[in-house]
């Protein structure tokens, strides 16, 4: 071979190179947008929390999934982001780390609430059907993950206010460690859910005031009478902040991952032989008094397993203060 022809060939591949990397760089640009990088930072603010003591849990009658018994707990200052983490926010994420594939795309499937499915999931006769071993009103849908998270098309460009939904545990540990963060524990989330109002029911007190999250209203599950103006998932700024901490969709919408593996007094075996983690807050799908699906208040919790992903699940991120002195994370004080 020829030192011209040996010299042409380089200058081929060479530009072949550039055009299947400036090909590639199109194809992530038309995946996950082009968003601004400081237009969602109002979004990822975190407020810093005093810690202390408080009384966690609940005593009530109708408690579930190892809400019970009450008892005193301390945690130390800590900070927590104001909102659930959004689509837009978790684009920003993917787009930093282009390698990155969440375990939904890993799967080629995810968990959806079954009347949200695709139709064929619908189907009184379909055979293959898989319903989630704990919630028989949520599919195994082909396809779903945080751009589709019903599985369907969808313009994902109109809901990047919606918080990131079809993210499993290990997902959202990535985005919190991406972002110099944290997932909070069961126990900060909690404190931080009570707003520094001891043994009350919700995040601003003792009774369920209307308009103040995103919950099922209505016979379930074909019967959403949408009091709150929502179906399904809503942005994480529909409603005002939830309690004195000015913290956002702690109860309502989606429920939100913790550092916390799940255990209670009388785990069951099933339990004890896979690794689970603590869900909070509860979701679009639940009640403030548990007449449909589970209570969503304060004290509310329940399993899944770190690698489901889930339509109505999400999370929020939480920092040590010692970390976010060292980060110089910035954050707002009470």
């Amino acid at each position: 071979m020829t030192t011209s022809l040996i010299t042409k060939t380089i200058r081929i591949c060479t530009t072949l190179t550039i055009i299947a990397s400036l090909y590639i760089q199109a194809m992530l640009a038309a995946k996950y947008l082009d968003i601004p990088e400081d237009e969602f930072s109002p979004f990822e603010r975190m407020i810093k929390l005093p810690g202390g003591y408080f009384l966690m849990g609940t005593d009530a009658n109708d408690a579930y999934n190892g809400e019970s018994p009450s008892r005193m707990m301390s945690v130390k200052p800590f900070l927590m982001d104001r909102y659930p983490v959004t689509v837009g926010s978790f684009i920003k994420f993917l787009k930093a780390k282009q390698r990155y594939q969440t375990d939904a795309e890993g799967f080629k499937n995810a968990w959806v609430f079954v009347k949200f499915a695709p139709k064929e999931y619908q189907m009184e006769n379909a055979t293959s059907v898989e319903f989630h071993p704990l919630d028989e009103y949520f599919v195994k849908v082909k396809g779903a993950y945080w751009r589709k998270p019903e599985g369907t098309p969808t313009n994902i460009s109109e809901r990047l206010m919606e918080p990131v939904t079809q993210v499993s545990w290990y997902d959202a540990r990535a985005y919190c460690a991406w972002v110099r963060k944290r997932l909070p524990s069961e126990m900060e989330w909690e404190y931080a859910a009570r707003g520094n109002i001891p043994d009350k029911r919700f995040p601003w007190g003792g009774r369920f005031q209307k308009n103040r999250s995103n919950l099922w209203q209505g016979q379930f599950p074909n019967g959403n009478t949408r009091e709150d103006g929502w179906y399904g998932l809503a942005p994480v700024n529909a409603f005002r902040a939830q309690n004195d901490y000015g913290l956002y969709d702690l109860i309502g919408n989606v429920w939100e991952w913790t550092a916390s593996q799940y255990r209670t007094k009388n785990t069951p075996k099933r339990f004890r032989l896979k690794e689970h983690y603590v869900l909070r807050g509860g979701s679009y799908l639940d009640t403030y008094n548990g007449r449909v699906n589970l209570i969503a208040r304060v004290t509310g919790r329940k399993p899944a397993e770190p690698h489901e992903s889930f339509h109505n699940v999400g999370f929020r991120c939480g920092l040590s203060e010692e970390l976010a002195r060292q980060f110089n994370v910035q954050h707002e004080e009470l």
